[in-house]
């Protein structure tokens, strides 16, 4: 029995080709594109800022899994109007200079969330009470601003309700720059931390939060929450980062914060002791002699921290300190 078709036919041993264009190398140029920083982001719809005017955006399939993130820099295309129903399309994503971090809720999870980008102050904000401090969660954003190259600036709310002295102690020998705050009160040293920055206000929820940015830009209307009486934990009112700029006079610095979402956890598995450490260029500069794969914990034998601190060359508290950010990395925080 004969196939169906014979040697001379093509269908015998071609087979049928898509009808689709050849692939290309070349990308589109996209020379009209304007610039834009991305506001907040929701369920892979962008809120961009562009020159005076809120822009809605999509990412650009070209972009790929490329993330995009509060803060980023990004070039937009299409429809750019800012009018209700519009869609703009973002094609590129700027270079970011700084990119704030965290790991998953597990320590042994290295999976990293970019929270912020191009952000260069952390604003870690604490009630000094209801809630009660969280110095092991304050450790961890420290540890986090410092792995991205941002200055940490410490600010305690509520300080009417107790006295910041206790918990700041803690934090003096690391030479954290720090502001103390109440309900209601003068925010003018705050302004000033801020002007001519874009910072980051990191918090868990419940500490004043989301007052301080109502405070900060009257019209940002950011919703407040409360404490819980029997956990002592407040509820998250914040459910999405959102770039906000602050109001400035003709002529002064223009100034951004980024409120986030309250936090109860913050994952460090990305941070490398030898990271950490650059941070404090005096305690770096210790570590030269240090063992092969030292982390300079307390229990590390030989570490050049330890030979420091015995010939006064380094402050002991300062050491402690440093050591105790570095079991930060690892330490549960309930």
């Amino acid at each position: 029995m004969t196939g169906r078709y014979s040697d001379q036919d093509v269908e015998h041993y071609d087979r049928p080709r898509r009808r689709t264009r050849p692939r290309t190398k070349e990308r589109p140029v996209y020379d009209d594109a304007e610039d834009a920083v991305v506001v907040t982001v929701d369920r892979g719809r962008f809120t961009l800022l562009l020159d005076d005017r809120t822009v809605m955006a999509m990412k650009a399939r070209p972009l790929g899994r490329k993330g995009v993130v509060v803060g980023d820099r990004v070039r937009v295309v299409g429809d750019t109007s800012g009018r209700d129903g519009s869609l703009a399309r973002i094609v590129e994503v700027s270079p970011r200079t700084t990119v704030l971090r965290r790991s998953a809720e597990d320590d042994a999870d290295a999976v990293e969330r970019v929270i912020v980008a191009n952000a260069d102050q952390l604003v870690v904000v604490t009630a000094l009470a209801d809630p009660e401090p969280q110095p092991r969660l304050i450790d961890r954003a420290l540890v986090a601003a410092y792995d991205a190259g941002l200055q940490p600036l410490l600010c305690l709310t509520k300080s009417d309700l107790a006295d910041p002295d206790t918990l700041l102690s803690t934090y003096r020998s690391l030479g954290v720059p720090w502001l103390v705050t109440h309900k209601g009160g003068d925010l003018t040293e705050l302004r000033g931390r801020l002007r001519g920055r874009t910072s980051v206000l990191l918090g868990s929820s419940g500490v004043g939060k989301s007052t301080l940015v109502n405070a900060l830009v009257p019209d940002a209307d950011r919703d407040v929450g409360h404490v819980n009486a029997v956990t002592g934990r407040g509820r998250h009112t914040s459910t999405s980062a959102y770039l906000l700029e602050l109001p400035h006079d003709p002529g002064e610095e223009r100034a951004w914060i980024v409120d986030t979402p309250g936090i109860r956890s913050f994952g460090l598995a990305h941070v490398q002791p030898e990271q950490l450490i650059e941070a404090f260029p005096d305690l770096d500069e210790m570590t030269e002699d240090c063992p092969r794969g030292c982390t300079h914990g307390e229990d590390e034998p030989e570490c050049g921290l330890d030979e420091a601190v015995r010939t006064g060359q380094a402050d002991p508290d300062r050491v402690e300190s440093f050591r105790r950010l570095l079991a930060a990395r690892s330490e549960p925080l309930y």
